[in-house]
């Protein structure tokens, strides 16, 4: 059962990197790949800590920070959204 859990995490966590780099160009969907990534990561520390009867306070501080990079990447969105219109990146060229 656990070897299927790692499986399952390490493939979560492959097929977010392979959308963040196929969707490279839409800085929306990148931001919501790397937040699935850090979905997987915490999926497998959980599975890692309970392995090994460990306590959980290492995923407390791990899912606090990864809140701090989502709201900072929001941020980044929201002000590259308002200067530019879009979030599409062939529209952030500034030697047009």
């Amino acid at each position: 059962m656990l070897n299927w859990l790692l499986v399952l995490g390490l493939f979560i966590f492959f097929s977010g990197g392979f959308v963040f780099c196929s969707k490279r160009k839409h800085l929306l969907m990148m931001l919501l790949s790397l937040e699935f990534i850090v979905l997987s990561l915490y999926f497998l520390i959980i599975i890692f800590l309970s392995l090994f009867d460990f306590e959980f306070f290492f995923s407390m501080l791990f899912l606090t920070m990864s809140v701090c990079e989502g709201a900072l990447g929001l941020s980044v969105l929201v002000s590259v959204i308002r200067t530019h219109g879009g979030d599409y990146f062939n529209s952030l060229n500034c030697l047009w």
